[in-house]
């Protein structure tokens, strides 16, 4: 009986890492889906930056997705997960790197910042709390990779929760794709400070 409930929590811990991918891909694509909000709810059209910004927060969530997929075959090797966690780490660091650079264009006193803030910060000082928080989460998780990386994964209800996640993370990544060919409009470069759908006026559709 002992031996019976012991497995079973190692059973548990072991699946942990493949859980936290699950809710990985989750949340990354639910953030670019509250950029997306905020861009279309408050009408306000994204800077480069900002572009930049969920491009990496797509890789984090890329790197997630490549363990949840590999989840799907039923077993996860250990290089499965150091490459998905690997992928995540770079997009995590990049992407805390460009919340932080548009962060500073912003902090000396007087300047109101690019967009309306949230909560009373900006969300690109929340992109850069939550790429921080991010890289802390995967690190601590790593630390504990020896209990929590289980090379079998349950098919129920494991494998059907990563195949929500990797549909939601494909409808939105094509989604925010569109959004970003419509801002760009047929040009190489999105403007500085962009203030409307570029192809439209491209096609003549508008003005």
């Amino acid at each position: 009986m002992v031996a019976t409930e012991a497995s079973t929590v190692r059973t548990a811990l072991g699946q942990i890492q493949y859980w936290l991918a699950v809710i990985f891909v989750i949340g990354w694509t639910a953030i670019i889906c509250g950029g997306l909000a905020f861009q279309f709810g408050a009408w306000e059209y994204p800077c480069p930056l900002c572009i930049v910004q969920r491009m990496f927060m797509a890789l984090a969530a890329l790197g997630a997705a490549f363990i949840v997929r590999e989840g799907m075959n039923g077993t996860i090797e250990a290089p499965d997960y150091t490459t998905g966690w690997g992928l995540a780490i770079v997009g995590c660091v990049a992407g805390g790197f460009a919340s932080w650079r548009q962060t500073v264009l912003h902090i000396l006193p007087g300047d109101p910042g690019y967009g309306d803030p949230m909560l009373g910060l900006h969300l690109y000082v929340w992109a850069w709390i939550l790429f921080v928080v991010a890289i802390a989460t995967i690190g601590v998780v790593l630390s504990f990779s020896h209990n929590t990386a289980a090379p079998a994964i349950p098919a129920m209800p494991h494998r059907m929760a990563g195949l929500i996640a990797l549909w939601f993370l494909g409808i939105v990544l094509a989604v925010n794709l569109v959004v970003v060919f419509f801002l760009e409009g047929l040009h190489w470069f999105l403007p500085d400070d962009p203030n409307r759908y570029q192809l439209f006026y491209d096609l003549h559709i508008l003005g």
